[in-house]
């Protein structure tokens, strides 16, 4: 008699925080660092079941020249990139020991967007910081709203929303972000979404998903911001690297020099009590931004193995 047919397969999976270098701060991610035994149709019940901003599926690379193919999924749908799951899956990867590291480390994660550049930095199976390099330049998406419709769907008034050449704009570096830019940190820290707002302004446009931000103007090159995803099934994000990637594209724009290197740092999470920290860095040349790099470091939080039921015939 025929054994009976396994009803389920077991996978391993890891918890990192990401975006920090204490536990508890930055932005939850959990890596299943080998997924070829997962079913397809349970991806999506999977990141639904982890309810973290984005959960990844690691698979072999489809071509050898890459180091790993990363699927990437939010609760209720797959992104073609991701910041905080690109950079987390790398840091997951090096602290297994899957990749090997000796000084800097340089990786190729293949996803819907293309292929992304991560370089790590650490020892052996110790990363201690990974920056990714965008696969796509800055794009810039159609004019948002007006300042009055914003303003009314941040719980914010007109004038906590900067004009002019500091005006609002949307912007994708392989997913697209609406970048409003506030007067002053008090004006970040008192946004709050209008779910009912979002559904009639936001919800079809290009961009449906907002980074409010502020410069601090007692330390220069920080940025104190926020990001509100509501159609990701999250309202707010601690720390979103697509994000910031969209941001250094919006800064370095209206950045004077038209050739240069721009850094920045950038704090996110704090209103919602976990406190990430991501470094931003864009290439400028001639006027055009010819790279946009978004990095920072990760924590392991916790190890666990998943059963999944297999899919009945």
């Amino acid at each position: 008699m025929a054994a009976p047919a396994p009803r389920s397969v077991r996978a391993r999976y890891y918890t990192l925080d990401v975006f920090t270098e204490e536990a508890f701060g930055g932005n939850p991610l959990a890596v299943f660092p080998d997924s070829t035994k997962i079913p397809e149709v349970a991806l999506q019940s999977i990141a639904l079941e982890m309810n973290l901003s984005e959960t990844v599926f690691v698979y072999p690379p489809s071509d050898p020249q890459y180091t790993r193919r990363a699927r990437i999924f939010t609760p209720v749908y797959e992104m073609p990139f991701a910041g905080h799951p690109t950079v987390g899956c790398a840091f997951a990867l090096a602290a297994l020991g899957e990749i090997p590291l000796a000084g800097e480390t340089r990786i190729t994660l293949e996803e819907g967007v293309g292929p992304v550049p991560v370089l790590i930095r650490g020892q052996f199976k110790r990363p201690e910081f990974a920056q990714l390099s965008v696969a796509k330049l800055p794009e810039i998406g159609p004019p948002p709203p007006g300042r009055s419709h914003l303003a009314e769907m941040l719980s914010l008034d007109a004038q906590d929303i900067l004009g002019g050449m500091s005006a609002p704009q949307a912007i994708s570096c392989g997913f697209p972000f609406l970048i409003v830019p506030l007067r002053d940190l008090d004006a970040v820290r008192r946004a709050r979404v209008r779910m009912d707002q979002w559904d009639s302004s936001l919800k079809s446009y290009w961009a449906p998903d907002v980074m409010v931000f502020a410069r601090d103007t007692e330390r220069e090159g920080v940025i104190r911001a926020r990001v509100f995803v509501p159609g990701q099934g999250i309202i707010e994000d601690p720390a979103t690297g697509s994000a910031a990637a969209a941001l250094g594209g919006y800064l370095a724009a209206r950045e004077s020099a038209a050739t240069g290197n721009f850094t920045y740092l950038v704090e996110q999470g704090f209103e919602i009590k976990r406190p990430s920290f991501i470094e931003l860095e864009v290439d400028k040349a001639q006027g055009e931004v010819t790279a946009v790099r978004v990095g920072g470091s990760a924590v392991m939080v916790s190890e666990a193995i998943m059963e999944i039921p297999l899919p009945r015939d």
